[in-house]
């Protein structure tokens, strides 16, 4: 356990330095908003393309581990929606807070520090897992929104969670290079080193990007976020390992990196999906504060567990 604390910790630490440079607004909010379009678009998106164009088709896709991970995440999913509607809140708000209950950091935060803690090998899975989140979760969220605000689904909905699909540039990147291992062709050494270059800022980057942005983030709704972020953190990783350790088991690995990944915390772009769409924005801010503040911890606890089992 404090083996792995003392492992995570510089990833932490350069969250903390984002953070400080964005309270004292040596960064500023453009600034922050510039350097997160920088590795979102190009960082990540060329270490992702990197990752799945040299790995072996057949090392990648794991079909067993994705419906593992989906049910599981799922299961939290369902949980959080359901004491939000015991609550009474409405469908967009309800689809909010499932969406912090289940939905982690894991390509700004995950992809970078799994790779380093859990070896190279863990970038297919984690690419896997990054893939539900994407293409499942991120498309259900604008239809409970859109279809609780209109009272159907409208056509005009489904293009819009097209076009997203198609425009982020993680899903590009992936699928871009998924398709080049399945049709074999090595990677030039030029380009292979372009894309190592360019892909080695995602790491710093990224972890930067997220303690800066988390500086302009709210603690309202304390009592509201804490359970989100009990949901993200706890239950989240301990739905993901009931089915993959037992319901649906895969192999060792896979699971503990799937289930290390559903240890993070809340992602950033839930919040700007809820401004986007002016639902609970401020709950979706505080959730994700406190859920990587208390991250230091839990996220080293469950990698710990995991590897015991």
């Amino acid at each position: 356990m404090v083996e792995i604390f003392l492992r995570t910790l510089p990833f932490f630490a350069i969250i903390g330095l984002g953070y400080w440079a964005g309270r004292s607004r040596f960064f500023t909010e453009d600034a922050t908003a510039y350097l997160t379009k920088f590795v979102f678009y190009f960082a990540l998106s060329a270490m992702l393309f990197r990752f799945a164009a040299t790995l072996p088709f057949a090392d990648i896709f794991n079909g067993r581990l994705m419906a593992g991970y989906l049910l599981g995440t799922l299961a939290v999913y369902g949980l959080a929606t359901g004491v939000a509607w015991v609550r009474r809140l409405d469908i967009p708000t309800a689809a909010v807070e499932a969406q912090c209950a289940a939905i982690g950091n894991v390509g700004f935060l995950g992809l970078p520090m799994l790779a380093l803690l859990l070896s190279e090998a863990a970038i297919g899975p984690v690419m896997l897992v990054l893939t539900v989140d994407l293409v499942v979760f991120s498309s259900l969220i604008v239809i409970l929104i859109n279809a609780g605000r209109d009272g159907r689904l409208t056509p005009a909905t489904l293009r819009l969670i097209g076009l997203g699909l198609l425009k982020n540039p993680m899903i590009v990147s992936i699928s871009a290079g998924l398709l080049w291992s399945a049709l074999q062709m090595p990677v030039p050494a030029a380009l292979n080193d372009f894309l190592t270059i360019l892909g080695g800022a995602a790491t710093p980057g990224a972890l930067f990007a997220i303690g800066a942005s988390l500086a302009s983030k709210s603690a309202e709704r304390i009592q509201v976020a804490a359970w989100l972020s009990f949901c993200k953190l706890v239950i989240h990783p301990a739905c993901v390992a009931v089915v993959l350790l037992w319901l649906m088991p895969v192999d060792a690995f896979s699971a503990t990196v799937a289930i290390a990944a559903a240890a993070l915390p809340v992602a950033g772009n839930v919040y700007m999906l809820a401004a986007h769409y002016r639902v609970a924005p401020h709950r979706a801010s505080a959730a994700i504060l406190l859920s990587t503040a208390v991250s230091i911890l839990t996220v080293p606890m469950v990698i710990a567990w995991v590897g015991t089992l």
